[in-house]
């Protein structure tokens, strides 16, 4: 949240007494109309403190409805997406953030609004299963944080956040070819794990990746390219449980690490070697 947007949710204690006593605990009153703009954010930003995030969504899209165009109304924007991110109503939140991204392309907040909507992707990640398309769209949009808004205070936290969910799909694409090499189906499981070493190289996941192409060459009978890929392991990942692994894998046959230039793992050699792994 930006300095600015924190500042205004200190205003809340001049919050009108009779707008107070007339809304109450009760749910939001859409009559709201002989109440200036002033009065409506307030009681939005009391709802934020009382963290009922709902309601105070609700009259900070009351202030850009009957006060459309005015500052008040930019300001209510922003801080609608936000309330709707924090109830966790994050197709609303996205659709705010946009509204405000289109409307105030230039303003100080964009960053934060950008930001939010991006959030409202990565915050769905763990409960998406094997839809990986909110992940995809996480990405693109923590991308446009970090582009366009290099310096703001958001940035940061979104390298750190592209990173996270970088690493997610690539686990996802490994949780699926082991579910695939368990099951034998050793072609399957290799391009799984293929993805993963040509599409996610600077992920966690590489070292284990290699492994299971190991695996599943040796199962395939495509001797060759398990043995590039054992080479490549431990050409990167000597010291790693999976380089032990796959050796064992290769010398119990009679075969060694061994890099062939014929398939689509040399290639890969090739580049570590040159420096052009990303």
């Amino acid at each position: 949240m930006t300095a600015r947007i924190k500042r205004g949710l200190g205003v809340t204690l001049g919050l009108s007494m009779a707008f107070l006593v007339a809304c109450g605990d009760n749910p939001p009153t859409t009559d709201l109309e002989g109440y200036p703009a002033e009065e409506i954010y307030k009681r939005a930003e009391y709802e934020i403190t009382q963290k009922d995030f709902g309601d105070a969504a609700f009259y900070f899209g009351e202030v850009e409805r009957l006060y459309p165009y005015s500052d008040w109304a930019k300001r209510a924007l922003i801080m609608q997406a936000f309330s709707y991110h924090r109830d966790r109503d994050y197709e609303n939140a996205r659709v705010s953030a946009q509204r405000f991204l289109d409307f105030y392309p230039a303003d100080e907040d964009a960053a934060y609004a950008q930001y939010l909507l991006a959030l409202s992707y990565y915050d769905q990640i763990d409960d998406i299963g094997r839809d990986q398309g909110l992940t995809f769209q996480a990405l693109q949009a923590l991308r446009v944080v970090i582009e366009r808004y290099p310096d703001s205070e958001y940035a940061r936290s979104a390298i750190l956040k592209f990173d996270l969910a970088f690493d997610h799909l690539a686990g996802k694409e490994m949780e699926i070819g082991r579910y695939y090499l368990k099951h034998k189906h050793y072609t399957a499981a290799a391009n799984r794990f293929r993805v993963v070493v040509e599409q996610f190289q600077t992920t966690r996941h590489t070292p284990e990746a290699l492994h299971r192409l190991v695996e599943s060459y040796l199962s395939l009978g495509l001797v060759e390219e398990a043995q590039t890929a054992a080479a490549i392991l431990g050409h990167n990942y000597q010291s790693t449980e999976w380089y032990q692994d796959s050796y064992k894998l290769l010398t119990g046959q009679g075969l060694e690490p061994k890099v062939f230039e014929n398939n689509w793992l040399g290639a890969v050699y090739r580049q570590m070697i040159r420096g052009e792994w990303l």
